[in-house]
């Protein structure tokens, strides 16, 4: 993905017009920590998963050299539309994630809209998470990683993200539980913090004016145009009528993060009750995080509750 701030050409119709996407916010990107990173001790390296997905892993220290560790597929927040997960503030948390969950991390690298529209991120983020089951598999089409095959505990897959990356992470457990991954592998866990949820009738907090004008309203719209039923379509409103039944979900626990000044949080606990009233035979837990905003661990996590929630998501992982 391009640096913020770069101008893009998007769409070339010369001699009429030319229209170009340039992105005003995000981190810049950094190179992976080798041999490791001198603050938690996380190795990281970047690795080409097809022709239009990457991903950057993360391998805490080892306790011994054939140790296998649960393994965690993240995918980034941004709206679909910007970050990566090769940015300095997505390198930071992942290093931090995995030296505390002591997990091997695959941060995964999808594309973006506008110039890949949705469903384009849905799709790299399942061809991801089915590159990093097919290592289960004794034969493969591609050149199997060396960390994923000596490392991975294939009985605790887990997937997670943060807002963009948190409604993709409810997508990939549904589609999990509807078609199986490579190996018959199963996800032990989804964390979804602060997932990007949104619907045409307001809940909890939500403005119940010019709803039409929101910012999440709009946002949809623009990184998913073709989406049947816009903002009540099931990738971004679960609860819509019509949806499918939450009772799908292909996991055996969900962790919702939510922060007290999110926009995004009524949303995300509604998601949490209709899960609990579906009939799911997992288990779901809410953890709310009192005075804080948007993502406010990925942002400052050096703050005393980003560590505390970070310690917590380590938990979930690691137990």
């Amino acid at each position: 993905m391009a640096s913020p701030t770069k101008i893009e050409l998007l769409t070339d119709l010369s001699p009429f017009i030319k229209v170009y996407t340039e992105r005003l916010v995000g981190t810049p990107h950094v190179p992976p920590s080798r041999p490791e990173d001198p603050t938690t001790g996380v190795s990281s390296k970047d690795t080409t998963i097809s022709p239009t997905v990457s991903a950057r892993l993360y391998l805490p220290k080892l306790s011994q050299p054939t140790q296998k560790l649960p393994i965690l597929v993240y995918y980034h927040g941004g709206g679909f539309c910007i970050e990566s997960a090769f940015s300095f503030q997505y390198h930071r948390y992942m290093n931090l994630l995995s030296a505390k969950s002591g997990s091997l991390v695959v941060s995964v690298e999808y594309r973006l809209a506008p110039e890949h529209p949705l469903p384009a991120a849905y799709d790299d983020s399942w061809d991801a998470l089915k590159w990093v089951c097919s290592h289960v598999l004794d034969q493969t089409h591609f050149e199997k990683d060396q960390w994923i095959t000596n490392h991975a505990d294939f009985n605790r897959v887990f997937i997670g993200g943060d807002s963009a990356g948190g409604n993709i992470t409810h997508n990939i457990a549904m589609r999990a539980g509807s078609e199986p991954l490579p190996g018959n592998v199963k996800i032990l866990g989804a964390i979804l913090s602060y997932p990007y949820f949104w619907g045409s009738n307001p809940i909890g907090d939500e403005p119940t004016e010019h709803i039409e004008q929101h910012i999440f309203y709009r946002l949809w719209l623009f990184v998913y145009p073709s989406a049947p039923g816009g903002v009540d379509n099931p990738a971004i409103n679960p609860l819509a009528d019509g949806a499918p039944r939450l009772s799908g979900l292909g996991c055996s626990k969900i962790r919702v993060c939510l922060a007290e000044k999110d926009e995004l949080a009524s949303r995300g606990l509604a998601y949490a009750e209709e899960v609990k009233k579906s009939r799911w035979k997992g288990k779901v837990e809410v953890v709310e995080v009192e005075g804080e905003g948007h993502c406010f661990d990925i942002v400052d996590p050096e703050s005393e509750k980003a560590k505390d929630l970070i310690n917590r998501l380590a938990s979930f992982i690691s137990q």
